[in-house]
């Protein structure tokens, strides 16, 4: 007769045996479900400028600011197993020696969220194309305010309120969020520059899968996604640069929690 200890100890292995098949099926299913992403990004304007381009930087270097468009249709990206979808923007651009491989530098990027994940303050929200207000701070409300606020989103998911369907950019002369540095110092003259989206695509269970640019499957690989060849000028040929336009993009998540609430605050349209 068995004691209680082996009984549990039976009905425990027998539940993570079950688990982690189920979790093992779920994982693999991903890989039947068609996959057709698509992108277009153009270069709208880049400056190279020489500079502090951190408030931490210790001394003066040459820093590039790039603005662009972006197009994309990720939407097929998400399915049953997905979480979120680290999306970003990369500049590429030859080294200085012919041996090393490729700099790669990070100047945009942004989680796009399933419906299916809980809300986060970072989770990206997509600007609206028709607002004109530049102001990244958001008005005060008061306790009453507030109030209605919160009875009139309750029951209501912040993420399920999308201005485009799901992993669907429409960016139009985007500042970055980083400026381009080199450990060199030296980025003016620099040519053969390409911009290139990329992704990670972070599943609830499973591995993480990245930037496909091949077949493979039902999986289609990402057509487009990289802009023409550019060079980086250089600096005493550059017009006068205003410095409001080597300002850097805060963010595009836009929702900040109330004080003692649940429901976030959306930004001003």
């Amino acid at each position: 007769m068995h004691s209680a200890l082996v009984r549990l100890q039976n009905v425990f292995g027998f539940f993570t045996t079950v688990a982690f098949t189920v979790a093992a099926v779920i994982a693999l299913s991903s890989f039947i479900s068609p996959q057709t992403p698509s992108a277009s990004v153009r270069l709208r304007n880049v400056q190279v400028v020489k500079g502090r381009p951190h408030y931490y930087s210790m001394k003066k270097e040459e820093y590039a600011h790039v603005k662009f468009d972006l197009d994309t249709d990720l939407t097929s990206l998400f399915n049953w197993n997905t979480k979120q979808v680290f999306l970003y923007l990369k500049a590429i651009y030859p080294s200085t020696r012919a041996s090393e491989p490729p700099s790669e530098a990070i100047i945009w990027d942004a989680i796009l969220a399933s419906n299916t994940a809980p809300w986060h303050q970072n989770h990206y929200i997509h600007p609206d194309p028709k607002s004109k207000s530049k102001s990244k701070v958001l008005p005060k409300k008061s306790k009453k305010a507030q109030a209605a606020a919160k009875a009139a989103n309750k029951g209501k998911n912040p993420i399920e309120e999308l201005l485009f369907p799901r992993g669907e950019l429409h960016l139009d002369n985007q500042r970055p969020k980083y400026q381009i540095t080199d450990i060199t110092g030296k980025l003016q003259n620099r040519t053969d520059v390409v911009l290139e989206l990329a992704w990670n695509v972070q599943p609830w269970v499973g591995a993480l899968t990245w930037t496909n640019w091949r077949d493979f499957g039902a999986w289609k690989g990402l057509k487009g996604g990289k802009s023409e060849a550019f060079d980086f000028p250089e600096i005493g040929k550059q017009k006068k640069v205003d410095r409001k336009e080597l300002e850097t993009e805060k963010g595009g998540e836009g929702y900040r929690l109330e004080v003692g609430g649940e429901q976030p605050r959306r930004r001003p349209a």
